[in-house]
């Protein structure tokens, strides 16, 4: 009997790390993608959200604007308005006025302010004494500033700068002695509608005595206050 002998088969020859090994990638964690940084997410309008304190800083300053253009308009309302009612009083109510000369001294001085009703005439007629403005008659682009002496149907005379207003002498306690004039004139009636006019430095005016009578027509209004200088201030 034949011995036989069973040799065994060699091994194949692999690479010792696939018979023996497992990779070492296969127990390493998944690689993950490097983290992007975090950005504010973007409004409904696109627009990057701001922080609440820059939130509250636009509001504030918003409000603020709004408020500032309200009282803006108010304000140009405010002076429109004044603008409009200065003219209608200027057009139709008063005037403001100033006394060039010294005509009407010591009453009046030269650079006087005066307010001038310019609807007192229209409500009754001009008074004896009244200080009245008034169209020069011989040039009534010119004004002057001149007392009533005497109005329509009186009779005015003056002896030695002394008036007699219906042969009555009248109180001129206002004019100073080295004020007076020592003319005489008339005796004439005031014609219906006119008055006779005067200034209170009668030996420097220019008045009825040289131009004659006024129609009512050219009295501008009355005379109601001076207010500049302040000082000197007075209501006539």
């Amino acid at each position: 009997m034949s011995n036989h002998t069973d040799d065994p088969q060699p091994l194949q020859d692999l690479p010792l790390d696939s018979r023996l090994e497992t990779p070492a990638e296969a127990f390493a964690p998944p690689t993950m993608p490097p983290a992007e940084p975090l950005l504010p997410a973007p409004d409904s309008a696109g627009a990057m959200a701001a922080p609440p304190d820059a939130r509250l800083a636009l509001d504030a300053t918003s409000v603020w604007l709004n408020r500032l253009g309200e009282e803006l308009v108010a304000w140009l309302k405010t002076l429109a308005s004044a603008a409009v009612y200065a003219t209608l009083i200027v057009t139709f109510g008063f005037q403001v006025a100033r006394v060039e000369g010294m005509s009407m001294a010591p009453t009046l001085q030269d650079q006087d302010r005066l307010i001038v009703n310019k609807l007192a005439y229209r409500l009754h007629d001009p008074q004896v004494g009244d200080i009245v403005m008034l169209y020069y008659p011989l040039k009534p682009e010119k004004s002057f500033v001149k007392r009533v002496i005497a109005e329509e149907a009186d009779q005015v005379r003056i002896v030695d700068g002394r008036v007699y207003r219906n042969d009555v002498l009248m109180d001129d306690s206002f004019v100073p002695p080295d004020f007076r004039s020592h003319d005489d004139w008339g005796p004439q009636l005031v014609p219906e509608g006119y008055y006779f006019v005067m200034g209170d430095h009668r030996n420097n005016s220019s008045d009825s005595r040289h131009w004659g009578f006024v129609p009512k027509k050219y009295i501008i209004g009355k005379v109601q206050l001076r207010w500049w200088p302040m000082a000197h201030a007075k209501v006539f």
